[in-house]
C-alpha cells in the first residue's frame, strides 16, 4: 500500500510571503500527480477566537461544497465537523473561487483548515490579504461582503476605511533598516511560537480522525505540531528543513526558535534538508548524525512548451534583484555591484522585485551613490507580475549571504533570464549553468554582470544550457526523494514495532 502522508505546512497558495509556500505548493503537486494520499493541515485566520474555538474547515475536491461556503461554528473538540450555507456568486466570491480552483488540482490530496491566524515569519511583508486582492483584481469594496461571509478572516480585522489591518503591529519602514542594520537577527512579528503551539493543538483533533502513515513537517512553525502528533500516534516524523535560524539571523539567533528546530530535528525518525549546505549547518550547529538527513532539492514547475509572456524590448539591460529585501538576501552588496556596473556600462536598470525590512536601506544606499534613478523598486510582485518581471530581465542576480536552497534562480532560468548565484547557496550545488560568486566579492559579481550585459553569445549559452539543465530540477524528482525517505522511515518504525 502507497504511504499515506500526514502533512504540516504553515504556508500555501495563494496565501504565501516566500519560498516556504512555493516549495510546499510544488512537492504536494507533484506528490498528488505521483498518486501519494496527503492530508495537508494548515493554519487560517477564521472569526472568533482561535484559542477557544475547537474547529476545522475540511476542503478538498472531494467535499461536494458546490456553491457553498464554510460558516464556522464553535464545537468540542470531540466534534471535528463543517456546516455549510449558501451564498449568492458575486465579485465577492473570488477570492474564495480561487483557492478552491487552486485546490481542484489535487486529485489525491486533502486539505484541512485550522482556526489559527495565518502570520508571516516576517514583519515587513506586506497584508496577506492586500496581496491576494491585488494579484486576482478584487474590488475592495467590495470586501466586507468576502470578510462577513467568513472566507478568509475575522471582520474586526478591516479597517474604517477598508483598508487590511496587518496581523502585527506598525512599524516604521526606517527604524525597522536601522535595527536590522545594528543587530542582524531576524524580525519575528506577533507571538508567532504562541500561534504554533495552537497549530499544534488542532492538528492533534485532526491526527485522530485521519489515517497516515508519516508525518511530514514543514519548517519550525510546524516542529511542535509534528512532535506532539508523532508522540499522540506513534507515527514516524520527517521534518523538511527549508532554512534554519542561522539563515536567517546569523549568528544573533533567537534562541526559542532555536530550541524548536533542534527538538523538532532531533525527534523526528529523519531530517530532509534543502541542500548540502543545509544539511551542514543540521549536523555541525544542531547535532544531528549525517546519516539521519537526507538531501532533496527543491526544483520547478517547467512547461517547454510554455515559456511565458514575450520580452519587452528596450535600449536599457535589465538586472533582477528577487526575493526578500532582508540580510540573509544580501541585498547591500547588489547595489555595491550595481554602482561598479554603472561606472562601465551606462543603459542598465536594476530592478528590485521584492519588500522587506531593508528596503529603505537600499534606496538609501542607492541615492547616496548616485545611482537612485537607476535602482528601480516594483515591490512585492505576486501571479503574473513575476513573469513579466522576469521577461523583462536580461540577467538574474542573488547575492544571498545564506540561501539554504533559493528557488528563484530555477524560476529565472525556466524564464530564460540567465542566472549569476551566490556560492553561499544550496541551488550553487545542483546548478552548472549559472554563474557563481561569492557574495562578498562585489568586483567579479560586476564583472560577471558586464560580462553577460556585453556579450550576447555568453547570455544565449547561459539561457540555452539553462533551460536543458532545469529540466532534470523538478518537483516530481523531488517526489520520488521523498517518497523514498517516507518508505525507509515507514520500514524502520516497522521493524521497531
Amino acid at each position: 500500500m502507497a504511504t499515506r502522508v500526514l502533512m504540516l505546512g504553515w504556508e500555501f497558495p495563494p496565501f504565501i510571503t516566500g519560498g516556504l509556500g512555493t516549495a510546499c505548493h510544488g512537492l504536494t503537486r507533484a506528490m498528488d500527480r505521483a498518486g501519494m494520499e496527503t492530508t495537508f493541515v494548515l493554519p487560517k485566520s477564521v472569526p472568533g477566537d482561535a484559542d477557544d474555538a475547537a474547529h476545522v474547515e475540511l476542503v478538498s475536491p472531494a467535499s461536494s461544497m458546490g456553491d457553498t461556503l464554510p460558516e464556522y461554528q464553535p464545537r468540542s473538540a470531540e466534534t471535528v465537523t463543517v456546516e455549510t450555507r449558501t451564498i449568492t456568486r458575486g465579485p465577492e466570491q473570488r477570492l474564495v473561487e480561487v483557492v478552491r480552483e487552486l485546490r481542484e488540482q489535487f486529485k489525491h490530496t486533502r486539505f484541512v483548515d485550522l482556526p489559527v491566524e495565518v502570520q508571516s515569519v516576517y514583519r515587513e511583508q506586506e497584508t496577506t490579504w492586500r496581496r491576494v486582492l491585488e494579484e486576482y483584481d478584487l474590488d475592495e469594496s467590495r470586501l466586507e461582503t468576502l470578510v462577513e461571509a467568513g472566507a478568509f478572516g475575522d471582520p474586526t480585522t478591516v479597517t474604517e476605511s477598508m483598508a487590511l489591518r496587518s496581523a502585527i503591529p506598525e512599524r516604521d519602514p526606517e527604524e525597522a533598516a536601522m535595527a536590522a542594520r545594528a543587530n542582524k537577527s531576524a524580525d519575528y512579528g506577533g507571538d508567532l511560537i504562541g500561534q504554533a503551539h495552537a497549530y499544534a493543538k488542532f492538528c492533534l483533533e485532526v491526527a485522530k480522525r485521519t489515517q497516515f502513515d508519516v508525518v511530514h513537517a514543514h519548517d519550525w512553525l510546524t516542529y511542535p505540531a509534528g512532535l506532539a502528533v508523532a508522540q499522540l500516534t506513534g507515527k514516524p516524523l520527517v521534518v523538511h528543513v527549508h532554512s534554519t535560524e542561522f539563515d536567517r539571523s546569523g549568528e544573533h539567533v533567537n534562541q526559542a526558535v532555536y530550541n524548536i528546530e533542534r527538538r523538532g530535528m532531533h525527534g523526528a525518525m529523519q531530517v530532509i534538508a534543502v541542500s548540502q549546505l543545509t544539511k551542514n549547518l543540521c549536523v555541525s550547529r544542531y547535532g544531528i548524525a549525517p546519516s539521519k538527513v537526507d538531501v532533496v532539492y527543491n526544483g520547478v514547475e517547467f512547461d517547454p512548451i510554455e515559456k511565458g509572456v514575450k520580452s519587452i524590448t528596450s535600449k536599457d539591460k535589465i538586472v533582477l534583484f528577487f526575493g526578500r529585501i532582508t540580510m540573509q538576501k544580501g541585498p547591500e552588496y547588489f547595489v555595491q555591484a550595481a554602482k561598479r556596473v554603472l561606472d562601465v556600462m551606462e543603459d542598465v536598470k536594476f530592478v528590485v522585485a521584492g519588500s522587506g525590512d531593508l528596503a529603505s536601506m537600499m534606496i538609501e544606499m542607492a541615492a547616496e551613490m548616485g545611482i537612485g534613478h537607476k535602482v528601480l523598486f516594483t515591490g512585492f510582485l505576486r501571479g503574473g507580475d513575476i513573469k513579466r518581471v522576469f521577461a523583462l530581465a536580461d540577467l538574474y542576480v542573488m547575492p544571498s549571504v545564506s540561501e539554504p536552497f533559493g528557488i528563484a534562480p530555477l524560476e529565472a532560468m525556466s524564464n530564460d533570464v540567465p542566472a549569476l548565484i551566490s556560492k553561499s547557496s544550496g541551488v550553487s550545488e545542483v546548478l552548472t549553468h549559472a554563474l557563481k560568486v561569492d557574495f562578498w566579492d562585489v568586483e567579479e559579481m560586476a564583472n560577471k554582470i558586464v560580462a553577460v550585459l556585453k556579450h550576447p553569445p555568453l547570455r544565449k549559452a547561459l539561457r540555452d544550457n539553462g533551460q536543458f539543465e532545469i529540466r532534470a530540477l523538478t518537483w516530481d524528482g523531488a517526489a520520488t526523494r521523498c517518497g523514498q525517505v517516507y518508505d525507509q522511515v515507514v520500514r524502520q518504525f516497522n521493524a521497531k514495532a
